[in-house]
């Protein structure tokens, strides 16, 4: 019958009883699954998260930096987020200019895809990684030649022994029988 319609009887689960056959066009089928494979993969988006206080102090951000610098350099977004608690709402203008540093500091390495902006108890920033230029290829060059296993045996013949150490000598040690 498949043959008759041009098409294929595709066995979709052998382990069932009874097995599970289909009758399809099996190339279009696999065409159709790399396609969707391929799809999914592609706009899969990856964000990472760096979190802040107004009060942390220059070391631990510089911190947070770095950390920062290595997911954008594997090509992942950033997400900045300032936790506020209290009175430090009142202070906005602090983790702006705290944003603002952070910003500069990226400006070679990301473009901000979202400001700065205030959610409730919170204030987040969105940093995207800079498309890099791909790199020029360099010739390879050919890898020096490992000498032959006869010359590296004839070079450890003619290698001068050294002398045997006085190490393998045990020296008496007085007995305790005094005691």
């Amino acid at each position: 019958m498949s043959r008759d319609l041009g098409l294929d009887l595709v066995e979709i689960a052998p382990q069932e009883r009874p097995p599970v056959c289909r009758i399809m066009d099996f190339g279009k089928h696999k065409y159709l699954q790399k396609k969707k494979q391929k799809q999914g993969h592609a706009h899969e988006l990856t964000l990472k998260e760096v979190r802040l206080r107004p009060k942390t102090d220059d070391n631990d951000r510089d911190i947070k930096m770095k950390r920062a610098i290595r997911f954008l350099g594997q090509g992942h977004r950033v997400q900045f987020t300032m936790l506020f608690r209290g009175r430090e709402r009142q202070h906005r203008d602090i983790a702006i200019a705290q944003f603002q540093e952070i910003a500069n500091g990226f400006a070679e390495t990301a473009k901000m895809e979202r400001p700065p902006k205030f959610e409730g108890r919170r204030m987040t920033m969105l940093l995207a990684p800079l498309k890099k230029a791909p790199k020029p290829q360099q010739p390879k060059q050919p890898k020096p030649a490992k000498p032959k296993p006869e010359q590296a045996q004839g070079a450890a013949m003619d290698a001068p022994i050294p002398p045997p150490s006085d190490a393998s000598q045990e020296v008496a040690s007085p007995s305790r029988s005094g005691e």
